[in-house]
């Protein structure tokens, strides 16, 4: 052993040390483990008591099957007092709601209230039902589900109120103690998103939005004062302490309680001693029998009439609230889409009921105009600038409700369409809810969608310079458009698009930024996007809205300043021989319209009557073409040479006969209800000195129109597809203008028919200079029609393309002309 250094003890203090931490444990582990037997003690009486719970309720149900019937009344009064004697006789207030009884007396409650319904004469209000109204039973059931005591009565409380709604066919709503708890219970829905009872909460509110559309008058019941909602005590009320001996009325402490700050309501303690004031009263027959006195007399004093409620909703319009649409509205930002689509068919519901005072308060005093705008700026901007537009055009129609897509599962998946269909579907549910909307309802709706979506969030992209941002844009407007069906938010959309303003067009007008900048883009450097633009117009002229035509065309052609006032000379009355084009057909004989059933013949209209026996002049005395020199005018544009319809079997012009007609009927039924005139304007009485100026947007058109030798052939096809979409409109100006190639034009005014002579007039020059035309043009035709495959280029093969088209273009014009007229003239 080294110097110095002394052995240690076996009895020192660190084999002292060692012993005891071989032997002792240390005291918070004999905490942890004191801690885990208790928590396995509660366990086991938890279960116990779970078993017990359910061994009395088996009992309790073989007492009753074999025990003799009481009378309703009684069986109900028994069920109820089982209830009330819980929070009376129980101290645990940590028991969920399903380990007790009540679930089980609530049911039998509502089966006694239908049994005894089902007992009576239709209207007829039995014992139990009196019992349920006088006794305030649905208050304080409010009350215990307000304090959610013991844990899970609200959900309890919701399930039985819309049972109760739901099953009893008698109207219950008109009472006051039935009403004002309905109401109250309204504002607890919705507080907090994806709550535990948030199922529940959208039964019940879906519930009564049922029963307001079956009777829309009681929608009076649910417009409450500021004041009331937000906890005010009426001033001619008595407040009353609670406490174990005191009667309080259900109304006043559902307002104090309701009054109280959030710290407040989170004290157990506190809810039982309030649970237990509002049902210890009810355990004692005498004041059972008084109480049910007072309430009587009371019920008879205070029950609202429905024409005093009618009557001061007009007064408290202004200060009035609407709960039951807030509610639905903090539903519908829930994230269980469940939840949302079935809040969304409630707020649909209420938006149709007939009731001013409901429709007014509902766009006033309710968020429902912000949650519209805001979640359509929203989806709108998650949309990626990168989505391909024609993905956009391509989708397939989108309804909300429907909204269920799955990426995995599509096949013809592309990058955003999760968010575009989103988008849609949003924009599907505004302009349904709109459409079913009372009109006070639907106009404000209409407005707000316009003034926070349209004008801040959808104009600046559709005035952007970027190219592929502006194609973008007008490929979700053109999908917008299409979307929409509602009349009132189509007037917002076309006052959006094109302004409000009548008056006639001048030269270098820009008043309104947007109209004259879409209206620009049909001449784009970019074809495509003057393709999308054209398109969009295209579908915008479709919609039954009378300002769409009249703002682009119409109001440029009310003063007929495009016709020079002077009577036709004999050089062209020498172009017709006998009213008949040389080597043109008779196309009054033809068959496809003579078969036509009664059903089918389109609404006439007298600006075009029977073309009578062919004579020297092109204009009657009425100063309408006939119709047979009309049609053999556009037939006869496209010299021979040029034609190349003859060669390919199903080409001719009686292809276009069926589509016409077609289009006009259902052109015809957009615009049955605008009151146009049925003969042009008498020239004495226009303005034939203004100069004229045919609008922007058909000088863009005309501009397209005379270079269609030029440009791409799918240009083309949108250009003279808008062009006989504005042939179709059954105005005698615009079928004078567009349609008559008769007409005597003012000095510098050019029109449809004009702007075609002239491309025939340039291609007649440059036929001569391509050799093989005639073959070549064949050629392209059955390439574009799928009868030859695709071979080596053909030179000028733009040209080649728009020879085609302008030769179908003028058969389709013809083909309109003719169904025009023939519509007009059938009986």
């Amino acid at each position: 052993m080294p110097a110095g250094r002394r052995p240690l003890a076996l009895g020192g203090p660190r084999s002292q040390l060692a012993q005891q931490s071989v032997f002792v444990v240390p005291r918070c582990r004999l905490k942890k483990i004191e801690e885990s037997k208790e928590k396995i003690r509660r366990e086991i009486r938890e279960s116990k008591a779970k078993m017990f719970t359910k061994f009395t309720n088996i009992l309790q149900q073989a007492v009753e099957a074999l025990a003799p019937s009481l009378p309703l009344q009684e069986d109900f009064v028994f069920h109820w007092k089982a209830i009330t004697h819980y929070y009376i006789d129980t101290s645990d207030d940590k028991a969920p709601v399903t380990d007790t009884n009540i679930p089980s007396h609530l049911d039998q409650m509502l089966e006694i209230l239908v049994q005894e319904e089902h007992e009576r004469e239709s209207g007829e209000t039995g014992p139990c039902m009196e019992y349920l109204l006088h006794h305030k039973i649905l208050e304080t059931l409010y009350t215990l589900g307000k304090a959610d005591c013991p844990p899970g009565m609200k959900q309890q409380v919701l399930i039985f109120y819309t049972k109760l709604l739901g099953r009893i066919k008698q109207p219950l709503l008109p009472h006051i103690n039935v009403h004002r708890p309905v109401q109250k219970l309204i504002r607890l829905c919705g507080e907090v998103l994806a709550a535990p009872t948030e199922n529940e909460e959208i039964q019940f509110l879906c519930i009564v939005c049922a029963k307001l559309k079956q009777d829309p008058y009681l929608v009076n019941f649910f417009l409450e004062s500021k004041s009331r909602a937000t906890g005010v005590a009426n001033p001619q009320k008595t407040e009353v302490a609670i406490s174990e001996n005191t009667v309080v009325p259900a109304d006043i402490s559902s307002e104090m309680e309701q009054a109280q700050p959030p710290e407040a309501n989170t004290s157990t303690g506190l809810y039982n001693a309030t649970c237990r004031a509002v049902v210890s009263p009810l355990d004692s027959r005498s004041d059972l029998s008084e109480h049910s006195t007072d309430l009587s007399t009371s019920l008879n004093t205070m029950t609202l009439s429905l024409q005093t409620a009618t009557a001061n909703s007009s007064d408290l319009r202004q200060s009035q609230d609407y709960n039951l649409v807030n509610s639905l509205i903090n539903l519908s930002k829930s994230p269980d889409g469940r939840i949302v689509v079935k809040a969304s068919e409630g707020l649909m519901l209420l938006v149709s009921l007939p009731e001013p005072a409901a429709a007014k308060c509902l766009t006033d005093n309710t968020s429902l105009c912000q949650l519209l705008t805001e979640r359509l700026g929203k989806l709108y901007r998650a949309l990626p600038q990168s989505i391909d537009p024609m993905d956009i055009e391509s989708l397939e129609s989108v309804n909300w409700g429907l909204d269920s897509y799955s990426h995995k599962e599509d096949a013809t998946a592309f990058p955003g369409k999760r968010a575009l269909i989103s988008f849609l579907s949003w924009l599907d549910y505004c302009d349904q809810l709109i459409k079913e909307a009372h009109k006070l309802t639907a106009v404000a709706l209409a407005r707000a969608i316009r003034e926070r979506f349209f004008v801040p969030v959808m104009e600046p992209q559709l005035l952007q310079t970027s190219e592929i941002g502006i194609l973008t844009s007008i490929s979700l407007l053109n999908r917008t458009i299409r979307q929409i069906t509602s009349s009132a938010m189509l007037r917002e959309l076309v006052f959006f698009l094109l302004g409000d303003q009548r008056q006639s067009e001048t030269v270098g007008e820009n008043k309104h930024q947007l109209r004259y900048r879409l209206i620009e883009h049909c001449d784009h450097l970019s074809d495509e996007i003057s393709i999308m633009t054209l398109r969009m117009f295209e579908h915008l002229l479709q919609k039954p809205n009378e300002h769409i035509i009249y703002s682009m065309v119409l109001r440029n052609l009310e003063e007929r300043n495009y016709i020079e006032n002077k009577p036709a000379c004999q050089e062209d009355k020498d172009i017709v021989e006998n009213g008949q084009i040389a080597g043109a057909v008779d196309l009054e004989e033809d068959p496809i319209f003579t078969d036509l059933s009664p059903d089918n013949r389109l609404l006439g209209s007298s600006w075009l009557t029977a073309s009578p026996p062919p004579t020297p002049d092109h204009t009657k005395s009425d100063g309408k073409t006939e119709v047979h020199k009309i049609v053999n005018s556009f037939l006869c544009l496209v010299p021979d040479e040029a034609k190349s319809s003859y060669y390919v079997e199903g080409t001719g012009y009686d292809t276009y006969l069926r589509d016409a007609h077609r289009q006009f009927r259902d052109c015809c039924g957009n615009c049955m209800r605008w009151d146009w005139p049925s003969i042009p304007k008498p020239l004495e009485k226009c303005n034939l000195e203004t100069p004229f100026f045919e609008g922007h947007f058909l000088k863009v058109l005309f501009d397209r129109m005379g270079r269609i030798l030029d440009q791409p052939y799918d240009v083309n096809l949108q250009v003279t597809s808008v062009l006989s979409k504005l042939s179709l409109f059954p105005h005698p100006h615009l079928h004078e203008y567009l349609l008559d190639p008769y007409i005597n034009l003012a000095p510098n005014c050019r029109s449809l028919f004009s702007v075609i002579v002239r491309v025939v007039g340039d291609l007649m020059l440059r036929i001569q200079r391509i050799p093989d035309f005639t073959p070549k043009l064949l050629l392209v035709r059955k390439r574009l029609l799928g009868f030859e495959p695709d071979g080596p280029i053909i030179d000028h093969m733009t040209l080649l393309e728009g020879v085609i088209v302008l030769e179908e273009f003028c058969k389709e014009l013809a083909a309109i002309a003719f169904v025009k007229f023939h519509a007009a003239t059938t009986p």
